[in-house]
């Protein structure tokens, strides 16, 4: 170690309180972090690029500081699609110190992995009161049975309204409106359902009518519109 010059004729002070970092909540237990390894948690978090064109979502599993699970959710960018294919397979098996200074591919990934680094970092997983943590799989959970996305696609202009084009039910194929031209309802189809049908050999066509289905005062409306052409 080299000291300058200032620092060696200086006396030596003794060193009083040493009560190391304080306790963070990690998997129902309270514990004193000085290394990555003894980091563990589930948890969650989003990340955005510098020109904000679009977003991801990270989902992160880790034990004893390894990430042991992955789960990346994009939207509003193309490219970052493809840039979650890639991170995807770079993430596991890292850990969280290696992956935040990894070049995840994306920025809006880099960032959502930074949030994440700090969420575990200080205890603030999503798993910090729950006992054992969850098992690696459980990122697959926020998905649901048809392991898709929730996405919800709304757009609306002052002169013509309001229009739903997706929510977290499913592709909104027509709006029920009152006869005050106001929204009651809307018909949806769950593409997840149809292509686990279409999958098991079923037609294409009557997968969708079994996977179509309404949502509040639909049947009551004075006139239904398909909200991407009227």
């Amino acid at each position: 170690m080299e000291y300058s010059h200032e620092i060696e004729v200086m006396c030596p002070v003794a060193k009083g309180a040493n009560h190391g970092p304080a306790p963070i909540p990690q998997e129902g237990k309270w514990t004193k972090v000085k290394e990555c390894s003894e980091i563990s948690g589930l948890t969650h978090g989003v990340g955005w690029c510098a020109p904000q064109q679009g977003g991801a979502k990270l989902t992160l599993n880790v034990k004893d500081g390894i990430i042991e699970e992955a789960l990346i959710e994009t939207i509003g960018c193309s490219g970052m699609t493809h840039s979650a294919a890639m991170c995807v397979e770079i993430l596991p098996g890292k850990t969280i110190l290696e992956a935040l200074n990894t070049d995840l591919v994306c920025d809006a990934i880099n960032t959502a992995m930074r949030e994440l680094f700090l969420q575990l970092a200080y205890g603030r997983s999503q798993t910090a009161f729950s006992e054992g943590g969850l098992p690696v799989g459980a990122g697959l959970e926020d998905l649901g049975g048809t392991l898709r996305s929730q996405i919800g696609t709304m757009y609306g202009t002052k002169a013509k309204g309001a229009r739903y084009l997706e929510l977290a039910q499913g592709y909104v194929t027509r709006l029920a409106l009152d006869e005050n031209n106001e929204i009651i309802g809307y018909e949806f189809v769950n593409l997840g359902k149809v292509m686990n049908d279409v999958k098991k050999g079923g037609d294409a066509n009557e997968a969708i009518k079994k996977a179509t289905s309404s949502y509040g005062r639909f049947d009551e409306a004075a006139k239904y519109i398909d909200p991407r052409e009227e």
